[in-house]
């Protein structure tokens, strides 16, 4: 039985992004069908409406899932998104991302599943250091990730163009925390993104959080980036969803805090929140990290009335914190 709003089919929702969007969604009286092959989602993950394993290459088993749910949309997150990983083995990324897209893409267009949120990334703009990106920032991907989901945007341009699909598309740089009531929350292996890293540190699952390069040109030394709180960053696909569905027209929107963090900072405000020291070690810079990259939202919080609300470094760490005291999906 469907829930009154309908039924949205959430590919990779059994990761990180996709399983905070599947409770927005349920908590918005959507129902959230998981679609996931599991590759780096946790089953465990799956808890706010019906699972559905999968892979996006298999085109029948597409067909069998939107025949037995009629989804009135799609909300597109799983990826591959390692960029070192990308620039080491592109084709699988060429493969994994955008073949998988395609499929996926003609599977909704034949069951006449138009709108179609898909979840993008800044990457798609390359090394455009010091700047605030917008919607209208030119593109230029320089690993084969960003690459790759820029192709993806102009893929559903062609679709929109030729079939009437109806994409919202986001972009974003990091996203961090994890859900306040801690059901759900970030878990990679391996992983690789900062918060959790330097939590498992602060907790003794890691020997130190790794700093590469002290010597850049800002406040502190240390690179910036832009952060926005996993449940803002839902909130948006959400309120995108509920664009289309009202009959909005097609865009594309960033999301972001337009200032960012230090890499310090993040440490700093982590001590504060767990009243732990954080244990540091100094490396050099990694080639290819660039000194700042931050984006707006003022076109998001104009047309969608989105704002990123929780982004705040203290709010993002405490509930990513508050989840990792709780144990993960598998150990």
């Amino acid at each position: 039985m469907s829930a009154p709003l309908g039924t949205v089919l959430v590919t990779g929702g059994a990761g990180y992004i996709g399983s905070h969007a599947c409770k927005a969604l349920a908590r918005a009286g959507y129902q959230p069908v998981t679609f996931d092959n599991l590759s780096t989602g946790w089953r465990d993950a799956v808890q706010f409406g019906p699972f559905e394993q999968g892979d996006l290459s298999d085109r029948a088993r597409l067909d069998e899932v939107f025949a037995r749910w009629k989804p009135q949309a799609v909300m597109h997150f799983a990826a591959l998104s390692l960029v070192g990983d990308s620039m080491r083995d592109p084709g699988r990324y060429w493969r994994g991302n955008i073949l998988s897209a395609v499929t996926l893409v003609e599977a909704a267009v034949a069951a006449g599943c138009l709108d179609f949120v898909f979840s993008s990334t800044c990457a798609t703009y390359g090394d455009q250091d010091g700047v605030i990106l917008t919607e209208e920032t030119a593109q230029h991907p320089i690993n084969a990730y960003g690459k790759s989901k820029l192709a993806i945007e102009q893929m559903l341009a062609d679709f929109a163009a030729s079939h009437g699909l109806r994409p919202v598309i986001f972009r974003y740089f990091n996203v961090a925390g994890a859900d306040p009531e801690a059901q759900v929350g970030e878990f990679h292996q391996p992983e690789t993104h900062l918060v959790p890293l330097m939590l498992d540190a602060v907790a003794g699952k890691r020997p130190a959080l790794t700093v590469f390069g002290t010597d850049y040109p800002t406040r502190d030394g240390t690179c910036v980036r832009d952060y926005v709180h996993v449940m803002d960053l839902v909130d948006a696909h959400v309120l995108g969803l509920k664009r289309l569905l009202g009959g909005g027209a097609p865009a594309v929107y960033c999301l972001g805090t337009g200032s960012g963090f230090s890499v310090r900072e993040v440490i700093d405000q982590s001590r504060l929140v767990t009243n732990r020291e954080v244990p540091v070690t100094y490396g050099p810079r990694r080639a290819g990290d660039a000194v700042t990259l931050v984006c707006g939202s003022d076109k998001a919080a104009r047309e969608l009335g989105w704002a990123p609300a929780r982004s705040t470094m203290e709010h993002m760490i405490a509930d990513a914190w508050r989840w990792h005291q709780t144990g993960h999906y598998d150990r």
